[in-house]
């Protein structure tokens, strides 16, 4: 008698519905836990986390000012998971955005009609993380390079480039000694909204995630990248162009992370500086995940890590806590979400008890 893993014949058609609140659940009741053993009453953890990002309006105003690049992380993550690429890289295809950004509005500004410098920036910004992924993208179409590996180990030259920047050739000479670059041009940054830090950005990110649903849903190209993600193997046979679309995706993919660093860059710095890799990137695979690879949902769950984590920054200020406790909830939500996938697809049973040997004639039985 013992117990196997066994797969379901068929999901329920009512997983999707209740695999996020279930792996929401399952985050509060483990996070009550951690709190409850840091010493601190769950309770009142758990207060102070929504009051610091709904206590009044700048505190949600800063929710959204984090959410802004988890949207556009998010959706370069789920666009290139569509077609069974993990694009890990885009923590750095964003510091490049940044780069790139930062470079336009410092030495392109000058040089080009004020009403040309913000299109410029952005547009520069886009280029930066398209051609940072399209690395990953050439390898892996041509050369089967695995796409985990490569687009990982670029995001740490990329933020070496970003240090050098910085420390060196680009560095402000009034800067008083501290790394960084001089300010972009004021044509440059992204406008600003309601008093607050909320950017252009957060306009972009929206309309980015409702042309990448109609796109993926709707269009010709949307078919082909869905088709090959459901069946590589098929879609070639049906005489699709697996390695252009690969590197059209990666070059999309890396665009939307790079847009991420651009308003982070013209938006938020204004310059380039240390703290423009902070894990948004990384982050923005949790994000995609939790919403199921779908575009319309990412702009929500990114709001919920923008929560978590200008709620951890209260814990750490109010309560004393590490500052790492909202990366802890965020990776505890992810885990809950992989639990949840594997309740609904796969169940435990029983094993038949083993039926005794038949003896021979003659033979006692052991």
């Amino acid at each position: 008698m013992g117990w196997r893993i066994e797969k379901r014949p068929a999901v329920s058609a009512r997983m999707p519905g209740w695999v996020f609140p279930a792996s929401f659940g399952f985050a509060i009741a483990v996070g009550a836990c951690i709190f409850a053993v840091l010493g601190v009453n769950p309770l009142t953890a758990y207060g102070v986390m929504l009051k610091g990002a709904f206590g009044s309006f700048f505190h949600f105003s800063e929710v959204i000012v984090r959410a802004i690049p988890l949207m556009l992380t998010g959706l370069a993550v789920a666009l290139a998971a569509t077609m069974l690429l993990w694009n890990i890289g885009c923590e750095g295809q964003l510091v490049w955005g940044g780069i790139c950004a930062a470079g336009a509005g410092l030495f392109l500004a000058p040089h080009l009609p004020p009403f040309l410098v913000l299109p410029v920036t952005i547009a520069a910004g886009a280029a930066g993380g398209a051609l940072w992924a399209l690395i990953p993208g050439v390898l892996k179409a041509f050369l089967a390079v695995n796409e985990i590996l490569s687009s990982l180990l670029l995001n740490y030259i990329a933020i070496i480039v970003m240090e050098h920047l910085y420390f060196g050739p680009w560095r402000n000479p009034e800067g008083y000694g501290f790394p960084g670059t001089a300010q972009l041009a004021e044509a440059a940054r992204i406008p600003h909204f309601f008093g607050t830090r909320i950017h252009l950005g957060l306009v972009l990110a929206l309309i980015l995630a409702v042309v990448l649903f109609a796109a993926l849903r709707y269009s010709r190209w949307g078919y082909r990248v869905r088709a090959i993600g459901l069946n590589p193997q098929a879609a070639r046979y049906a005489g699709f162009r697996i390695k252009g679309q690969i590197i059209g995706v990666m070059l999309l993919s890396g665009a939307l992370a790079g847009l991420a660093g651009m308003a982070e860059v013209s938006g938020i710095h204004f310059r380039l500086q240390q703290g423009l890799a902070v894990g948004y990137g990384y982050d923005g695979i949790i994000v995609a995940w939790l919403a199921r690879l779908n575009p319309l949902a990412v702009p929500i769950v990114a709001l919920l890590l923008g929560t978590l984590i200008v709620g951890g920054e209260q814990l750490q200020a109010v309560l004393h806590l590490p500052a790492s406790i909202s990366m802890v909830l965020e990776a505890v939500l992810l885990f809950g979400l992989l639990l949840s996938e594997a309740l609904a697809r796969y169940r435990l049973v029983r094993r038949p008890a083993a039926k005794d040997a038949p003896t021979t004639q003659g033979e006692a039985p052991s």
